[in-house]
Order: structure tokens, then sequence, then C-alpha cells
């Protein structure tokens, strides 16, 4: 695993999800959220919303890997999402990969499975690199 920016998390979103990053490296990072009342919508199940929160989490901090922490942040630019599956219960992993790395924009594809590995969300999320004095 990749040596980690250290990211303060408590009183984050991340925190209050329970978001763990479990793999870091430029090649593929990985996160962890459980599948409680805390990220359902109404009707029980895994608010849509959650997902993409998991998918930027895992996107934004991969993003760190390829940028001069001391002159530039990765921020989120975009991010879509097709949710193809319902969960109510357990745990969920999102698993992010660079398509693209540029000077001013990273592009992440993350999916999003659930225990037994089925897709629950497909998403795309594009990060700006950004001056850190802006």
């Amino acid at each position: 695993m990749a040596e980690a920016v250290q990211f303060d998390v408590s009183d984050t979103i991340l925190d209050t999800l329970g978001i763990k990053i479990i793999e870091y490296t430029r090649e593929r990072v990985a996160a962890t959220m459980p599948v409680t009342p805390k990220v359902h919508q109404p009707y029980g199940l895994m608010h849509g919303g959650a997902s993409l929160v998991l998918a930027e989490t895992v996107a934004s901090a991969g993003s760190y890997l390829f940028i001069d922490h001391a002159s530039q942040r990765a921020v989120g630019l975009e991010i879509n999402a097709n949710h193809l599956h319902s969960k109510s219960a357990g745990v969920v992993k999102a698993v992010g990969v660079p398509v693209h790395v540029g000077r001013k924009t990273i592009v992440w594809d993350i999916r999003v499975l659930d225990e037994d590995e089925r897709l629950i969300c497909i998403s795309r999320c594009t990060v700006a690199v950004v001056d850190a004095r802006d």
C-alpha cells in the first residue's frame, strides 16, 4: 500500500458514514461503508447519494497520490452514477481506478459492490487539480 496522506476524518462525512479506506495505490483505491439506517432513504434502502459520497471519497483521496501536496488540492468537479441494485444492510465496497491522469483533471471509474461482489452502483468522477492558494 502506498504511503497515505494523513487525512483527519473526525467530524467529517467519512466519520459520520463510517467510510474506511482499505486500499490506497496509484492503480487502485478501495473503501468500505456499512449500510445502516444512517445511509438509508425513507424506504429502508441505501440512498443513492450515499453511494456517490463513497465513490467521490475514493476518487478524491486517490487523486492525492498524483498531486503536489504543498501547492495543489484535488477537489470533485463532476460525478455521475447508475444505481443498479438496492442494498439495505451489510457493507459495500467502492473500488476506483484512474482512467485519465492529467495536469488539471483526474478521471476515475468507481464500482460499488456488495459482499458477494454484485455491482450496486457504477460511477465516474472527475477531480479537478487546483492551486492550493485558490
